[in-house]
């Protein structure tokens, strides 16, 4: 009788990632091995399976944003609930930002720019501190409610536990939530939801020159900049989700042409004005074509120089050009393409486009306003919902549609008063990309007088100072897979596609059924991965795959 032989699957579990649940259970006990598998002929089949995902939240902290900031807040809970579902159990770490860059036309004594840097800090302590008071109306608006109608808890109520990261082996609170491996870094008692509903609102006392893609860029360059705050946040084989809450146009301005907001008027409603308005943003860097009555023929981003010449360098550019954050982002993903295949990196946009633009509308860019809110924005509203209005995000658009991902529009309406399916939608997204651990090949029952898979299996995990370690199987702790006393990780593997056996311990996703696949791993770990690890699953293949595996091609 012939040996079978046996495949050697790789799973990925590199320096960036804490490896999260690749593997799971059979209800019974997987026989005693049989084979001798280290005289089995091996294939190696690379499998980068990652519930890791870093979710970066950019949100606008202009005067206009106290509605949608409690909203976002209010929320959610629809995009929380997403990560931490059964079937998915991310690994995910949520960090803050602003719009606020820092523009010349805002006084740093009015504004607190947050200059990329990821902000955790609760808003109630930033309610007394003046964080929701917009003083650009008179009398100043009072926008606390932003706050206190999602959170009662301090800063020292939220106190962040100390973690490590990949790159800092100690241990200190970092300016991010986690939550890894079932393990978050919130304390005891409050869940990451009621920490966000804190955390989230960052008040209305920012620039309302927002510079939405450049407070992105400046927050993933410092969370690879050894020294700052944010370093760390970014793990290598992480999943990369960038969302945007703006009701305003994209101002991210070149430094070196900052005059246009100060003494440079080309861009602003007339030589005569006093002080530029929003609208410098649109005329700095969009063109539209058409007279805009009813609506331009298209809106579009455009490089201007300082005299107001469109078709202008990169350097030479007023705003930094789209293709600058395009290709940082777009280099992102190719790095993590190149450890985890297929790997993408997801943006969506909250933003001034009509409700159900996800839907199948459109924007209709039009000079039909009032001439006060042309002089404000320069262009006439993308949405409305009650006396509230947001401008469509020209920019903003072009760069999301660069990261669309299949058919789904990642772009969903600010001007609405739930956002729960906006937010479900973009986790949605993210749970798409995290993907089961199917063995890629037919694998055979070495014990066919039992109604499902039986498989010979041997789990390693090695480390980067070449060593190994046999991973056992799980056991039940409190109704929950873990590993056995004094082990840090172990395995358990999906058998039943018909239902078989009682409870679904052991149920094969459906996704590996769709492929035809008879097997699929988990892996539970007490902790994060150990750097650079790998771990590989040898079994034993079937004889008779067409038999074994009727679903394969």
């Amino acid at each position: 009788m012939s040996m079978s032989i046996a495949s050697r699957l790789v799973l990925l579990c590199g320096a960036a990632i804490a490896t999260p649940q690749l593997f799971a259970c059979l209800s019974h006990p997987v026989k005693e091995v049989k084979y001798d598998l280290t005289q089995i002929e091996t294939v190696g089949v690379a499998l980068a399976i990652n519930k890791d995902v870093d979710i970066l939240f950019v949100i606008d902290d202009s005067g206009s944003m106290a509605e949608e900031q409690a909203l976002l807040a209010k929320n959610f809970g629809a995009f929380i609930n997403v990560l931490e579902a059964p079937d998915v159990k991310a690994n995910y770490r949520i960090g803050i930002t602003t719009t606020d860059v820092g523009n010349p036309r805002c006084s740093k004594a009015d504004t607190k720019p947050s200059n990329g840097d990821l902000v955790l800090s609760s808003c109630v302590d930033r309610v007394a501190e003046g964080d929701f008071v917009f003083n650009g109306v008179d009398p100043p608006l009072d926008a606390a409610f932003a706050c206190t109608e999602v959170c009662d808890k301090s800063s020292a109520e939220l106190a962040i536990k100390p973690t490590t990261t990949d790159r800092d082996p100690v241990a200190k609170p970092r300016p991010w939530l986690e939550s890894v491996e079932g393990r978050s870094n919130v304390p005891d008692g409050v869940t990451t939801l009621e920490a966000f509903q804190c955390f989230g609102p960052q008040g209305v006392a920012g620039c309302g020159f927002e510079s939405h893609l450049e407070s992105m860029y400046k927050a993933l360059v410092k969370a690879e900049t050894n020294g700052e705050a944010n370093f760390g946040f970014l793990r290598d084989q992480a999943l990369l989700s960038v969302v945007f809450l703006t009701d305003e146009l994209d101002c991210s301005f070149n430094d070196a042409h900052k005059e246009i907001f100060i003494d440079n008027k080309v861009f602003w409603n007339s030589p005569e004005a006093v002080l530029p308005t929003s609208a410098a943003c649109l005329r700095a860097g969009v063109e539209c074509v058409g007279d805009g009555d009813p609506s331009y023929d298209d809106c579009y981003p455009m490089n201007y120089d300082v005299k107001g010449q469109p078709g202008a360098s990169d350097a030479d550019a007023v705003l930094h050009p789209v293709s600058r954050y395009i290709n940082q982002l777009q280099q992102i993903e190719d790095t993590k393409r190149g450890i985890v295949n297929d790997a993408e990196v997801l943006v969506a946009v909250i933003g001034g486009v009509p409700v159900g633009y996800e839907d199948g509308g459109e924007v209709a860019y039009s000079s039909v306003a009032s001439q006060t809110f042309l002089d404000d924005f320069g262009i006439a509203p993308g949405c409305t919902l009650g006396e509230g209005t947001a401008v469509p995000p020209v920019r903003m658009r072009e760069f999301a549609e660069a990261f669309q991902v299949g058919e789904d529009r990642n772009m969903f309406s600010i001007c609405q008063d739930d956002y729960s399916k906006a937010l479900e939608a973009i986790a949605d997204k993210i749970r798409d990309q995290i993907k089961p651990a199917c063995m890629p090949e037919c694998v055979k029952d070495v014990d066919p007088t039992t109604p499902i898979l039986d498989p010979e299996c041997r789990i390693e995990e090695e480390l980067l100072d070449g060593s190994s370690v046999s991973l056992p199987l799980c056991v039940k702790s409190g109704g929950e897979w873990a590993p056995p006393a004094g082990v840090s990780a172990c395995y358990v593997a999906l058998v039943d596609d018909e239902g078989l056996t009682p409870g679904t311990d052991d149920d094969l996703s459906e996704a590996c059924q769709d492929v035809g696949w008879n097997l699929e791993f988990k892996l539970y770990r007490d902790g994060p991965a150990p750097a650079g690890s790998t771990v590989t699953a040898t079994c034993v293949l079937s004889e008779k795959a067409s038999v074994d595996c009727p679903g394969l091609g």
